[in-house]
């Protein structure tokens, strides 16, 4: 027979002993509920990030811009993005096309046309001027009628025949393989900008242009949509146009990149899911693209800004060039293929 537990005051270690083993045996189970309640909320946020995960996926907008071929060139190290900027008014409405000034034009061009490269020296930022007279390869349209390869500008590539024949185009004259493609329009810049509470950015020269709309101070300032697209479409008021306009873009897409990943954006659900939304419905991507990424693509974009990035625009021979049928372009230089060489192969530039 077991013996009865002696009273608290007859016990050899005091009357403290009994409070203390009772105390003793409640920690464990006070240990299995804290435990318990960590996992249930690492269940929930898990369950979060993967249902926004699965939403986001879900609403990406998605194009067969990139397409094998023979001759293309050959997959190399690091990850190429080709960003794409728009100028498409289908489904603007008069007065949008008004507040917006970008005009009624029915045809579809780009203006923006940059190759964003993630490798082992740092990301790189390169902008293809839109006037670049390169040669547009043989290619078959909806229709299945043949065009033969020709020179033209390179934005005409995505005039003729969309994103497949602008990232062909881009492989072929570059020889840098694309691994994902990225485009944005016009209301896509507005409604992402907007949804992030506007980007800020700093001005050397104030911006005023009739054609845009433009009509920014100079200094530092905060950007909202409209603003955001009045500063990467002015070229005309600027001192060397298209090229001018391309470090607006660059130092844009920085700001850009640095505020949609900021802890104000990314630890706010009520800033992050307004922009997720307006990202997912201003992007086109192709069709190996996910939301992983375009979270890369993000984080290069914000990348590029620090010290290891670099940002550079195609060197160029001449920037007055006349085409034979008469319109003003521009020719690369001769040292653009070590560029394009170094970023195919991942290596330091030159």
């Amino acid at each position: 027979m077991t013996e009865p537990p002696l009273p608290p005051e007859l016990n050899p270690r005091g009357p403290q002993a009994a409070p203390e083993a009772a105390r003793a045996r409640r920690r464990p189970g006070c240990l299995k509920l804290l435990l318990l309640g960590l996992l249930v909320l690492l269940l929930l946020a898990a369950g979060v990030l993967g249902g926004t995960y699965i939403w986001a996926n879900g609403r990406l907008d998605k194009v067969a811009a990139i397409a094998p071929y023979a001759g293309r060139p050959a997959d190399g190290p690091g990850t190429n993005w080709l960003l794409v900027g728009s100028d498409s008014r289908a489904g603007l409405t008069g007065r949008q096309q008004q507040d917006l000034h970008v005009g009624s034009d029915a045809g579809v061009n780009t203006d923006t046309i940059i190759v964003l490269h993630k490798g082992a020296h740092g990301p790189v930022l390169m902008s293809i001027p839109r006037d670049s007279y390169v040669t547009i390869p043989a290619w078959t349209d909806s229709k299945g009628v043949t065009h033969a390869a020709h020179k033209d500008k390179i934005n005409a590539a995505y005039a003729s025949g969309g994103a497949p024949l602008l990232v062909r185009t881009v492989e072929t004259t570059t020889g840098i393989r694309m691994d994902h493609y990225v485009e944005v329009g016009f209301t896509g810049i507005v409604d992402v900008v907007n949804a992030l509470g506007g980007v800020p950015i700093c001005l050397d020269q104030p911006i005023k242009d009739s054609r845009s709309g433009a009509d920014l101070p100079a200094g530092c300032q905060t950007l909202n949509g409209v603003q955001s697209l009045e500063l990467v479409r002015t070229r005309y008021s600027l001192p060397n146009s298209d090229l001018s306009r391309i470090q607006n873009q660059q130092a844009f897409l920085k700001a850009l990149g640095e505020k949609a990943l900021s802890p104000g954006t990314t630890l706010n659900p009520f800033r992050l899911y307004p922009f997720l939304s307006a990202s997912l419905d201003a992007l086109t991507v192709d069709r190996a693209s996910s939301v992983w990424t375009l979270g890369q693509f993000a984080l290069q974009m914000q990348s590029v800004a620090g010290s290891s990035g670099r940002s550079l625009t195609v060197p160029l021979a001449s920037e007055n060039y006349t085409t034979p049928s008469g319109a003003s372009a521009v020719l690369w230089s001769s040292s653009a293929t070590k560029l394009f060489q170094a970023i195919q192969g991942d290596r330091a530039l030159p």
